[in-house]
C-alpha cells in the first residue's frame, strides 16, 4: 500500500472472496514521507506489508462498499481539509505509535460509525484511538527503548490530512479501491 492508490476499485484474483474494507485518512506528502520513513526503520522488515497509515476502520464488509463510497464522497465533498496533529508518543502492546488529534476528523469518523453501527467489528465499534503505528510486533524492551527514544525529543506538530481512502484487505497487502480528497479551502458544512 502507498498512498498513490487510484480510483477505480481493485479486486482480488479470480476465484477469491473480496476481502473486508479498511478506511484510512490520506496524510500530506511530507507528513507521509516522514511517518513511512519512521515505520520502515522501526518495523520488522518481514512484516512491514503496507505503508504507514491512519486508519479509522479496519473491517468493513464488502457489502458495505457502495453504501460506504457514497458515505465517504459526501464526508469530504464539502468539509475542509480537517486541521490535525501529531500529539505525543504511543505505547503499544509489542510497538509504538503516534497519537493523532483531530476533533474534525473524529466527527468524520463517529458519523461514518453511526450510519454502519449494526455492522461494525468491535475493534471498529469501540472508542477510535487515532494513531499511526511504527512499530509492531517487536520485543517490549525494544519498543520501551524507542517510544524513549521519541519522547526524549518529541514537540507535536501539525499533521496534514489531505482526505480519506478505502483499501481491499487481500491477506496482509492492502489494494487501493478509491480516494475521497476533502476540499482544499473554505468553510466546513459542520460549522
Amino acid at each position: 500500500m502507498d498512498q498513490s492508490g487510484g480510483g477505480a476499485g481493485a479486486l482480488p484474483p479470480s476465484g477469491l472472496r473480496p476481502g473486508p474494507i479498511i478506511v484510512t485518512a490520506l496524510l500530506g506528502d511530507a507528513d507521509f514521507a516522514w511517518v513511512d520513513g519512521l515505520r520502515r526503520a522501526h518495523f520488522p522488515a518481514e512484516r512491514n506489508r503496507v505503508a504507514a497509515h491512519l486508519t479509522l476502520f479496519h473491517h468493513l464488509a464488502p457489502s458495505l462498499g457502495d453504501e460506504l463510497a457514497r458515505r465517504l464522497v459526501a464526508e469530504t465533498r464539502h468539509d475542509p481539509v480537517p486541521p490535525a496533529r501529531i500529539a505525543g508518543v504511543m505505547r503499544l502492546a509489542q510497538g509504538t505509535a503516534l497519537r493523532v488529534d483531530s476533533a474534525e476528523l473524529e466527527v468524520v469518523r463517529q458519523s461514518i460509525a453511526d450510519a454502519f453501527a449494526g455492522y461494525l467489528m468491535p475493534q471498529d465499534a469501540a472508542p477510535w484511538q487515532p494513531h499511526i503505528t511504527i512499530q509492531n510486533k517487536v520485543a517490549a524492551a525494544a519498543a520501551r527503548a524507542l517510544q524513549m527514544e521519541l519522547a526524549a525529543g518529541f514537540r507535536p506538530r501539525p499533521l496534514v490530512i489531505t482526505g480519506l481512502a478505502s483499501w481491499r484487505y487481500l491477506g496482509g497487502e492492502w489494494a487501493a479501491i478509491a480516494r475521497y480528497p476533502f476540499r482544499q479551502s473554505g468553510r466546513s458544512r459542520r460549522n
